[in-house]
């Protein structure tokens, strides 16, 4: 059955925003700086809120720390392919495989079987998203298997990330506690490791990026628990293939603001992306 019209235009604002803090850390020069003051942006909120929030159901707890070690291998892939390969081929192969994966786990592990137009739709929305990495030359550079494959790699973290927390916040007794919980064991091994590998100065190694740092991980953070809370409200592939939209949100972003070609084959993919989440939503 199709998402509600109040979640789905939720997901698509986390897909406009999980757009938006890509771009920001894209724009940015230390990844490993960046990547770690967008996680630990959300961090003192979440803390403060667990003070307040109810306690996490103890049936939801294996979820959330199976989740936090998944993401762990996410950016560890995420970084070894980016060395690879280029981030307009690595990112939508990453992203742009999630949702198929998510709707086939979500079939099997969580009893959500979906109608064909509605898989059809899944399958639309994953090929349009991975058409952005499609090249016209012929032939692999030294090194571009490798970033394809940990790509896809990366994409079995995510739709594994996706399906654990989709189970697990529908277990949590509280959405929020859940999310809250989430942030502060996926950012403190990684705010850990940034501290002892920039020991020698932290000052000049985080004073050229903490605001964009910053201000991307307040981002991240209301997007994807968004899609967190989405999950628990509808089914896991609706809302997967919702979210992934926001490669399409990602290369219009870089065309307005960061002057980037957007190009004949991204308007056809977002055509395509377009008319797979339109087909997804229908409910026929």
């Amino acid at each position: 059955m199709p998402i509600e019209p109040g979640v789905l235009v939720l997901v698509l604002l986390a897909a406009v925003l999980h757009a938006t803090w890509n771009a920001l850390v894209k724009a940015g020069g230390d990844r490993l700086i960046m990547i770690t003051l967008v996680m630990a942006a959300p961090v003192p909120v979440c803390i403060a809120g667990l003070l307040l929030l109810p306690p996490l159901a103890l049936a939801a707890w294996p979820f959330v720390l199976a989740s936090a070690a998944i993401h762990y291998l996410y950016y560890a892939l995420l970084v070894h392919s980016y060395r690879l390969g280029d981030l307009s081929q690595v990112y939508p192969i990453a992203r742009g495989s999630a949702p198929a994966l998510v709707a086939a786990a979500a079939w099997i592990f969580a009893g959500e079987p979906l109608r064909a137009s509605e898989m059809a739709g899944v399958v639309i929305v994953s090929a349009g998203i991975m058409s952005l990495s499609w090249r016209r030359r012929a032939g692999l550079r030294e090194g571009e298997a490798w970033a394809i494959g940990l790509a896809l790699l990366n994409g079995l973290t995510i739709a594994a990330y996706l399906l654990v927390d989709g189970m697990g916040v529908r277990r949590s007794g509280h959405p929020l506690s859940y999310i809250a919980w989430l942030f502060v064991l996926e950012a403190a091994p990684l705010i850990i490791l940034t501290l002892w590998r920039r020991r020698g100065d932290l000052v000049a190694a985080f004073r050229p990026h903490w605001r964009t740092g910053l201000g991307g991980g307040l981002i991240a953070g209301i997007s994807y628990g968004i899609a967190i809370w989405a999950m628990g409200q509808g089914p896991m592939a609706h809302v997967v293939a919702l979210r992934e939209t926001s490669v399409i949100f990602g290369a219009a972003i870089g065309t307005l603001i960061l002057k980037e070609p957007f190009g004949r084959r991204r308007i056809i993919a977002a055509t395509v992306v377009a008319t797979g989440a339109v087909l997804l939503n229908l409910g026929l």
